[in-house]
């Protein structure tokens, strides 16, 4: 439990970085842009660790989890992009 809770705290800190390193105007606001950076934190730590590309701990991890928070906040905009341009 300890290592799921670690994870969405450092989710949170990784999503706000991500924001603050892709700014612009997003759909959700803060909140959103926060809770999406979690989820691609998790995720990119998930991944990374799963092939074995560095353990738990290594600075590595925290590349991988800004990778991933950055991935899927890129993908809220192109997909919220295409929706307000229908």
């Amino acid at each position: 439990m300890t290592g799921i809770l670690g994870w969405i705290v450092f989710g949170l800190v990784v999503g706000i970085l991500a924001k603050f390193l892709m700014p612009g105007r997003d759909g959700g606001g803060i909140i959103v842009t926060t809770i999406l950076g979690i989820v691609g934190a998790l995720l990119g730590g998930f991944i990374g660790q799963t092939l074995g590309l560095y353990g738990p701990g290594d600075a590595a991890g925290f590349f991988m989890a800004l990778l991933g928070a950055i991935i899927v906040l890129a993908i809220y905009r192109v997909t919220l992009g295409r929706r307000r341009q229908a």
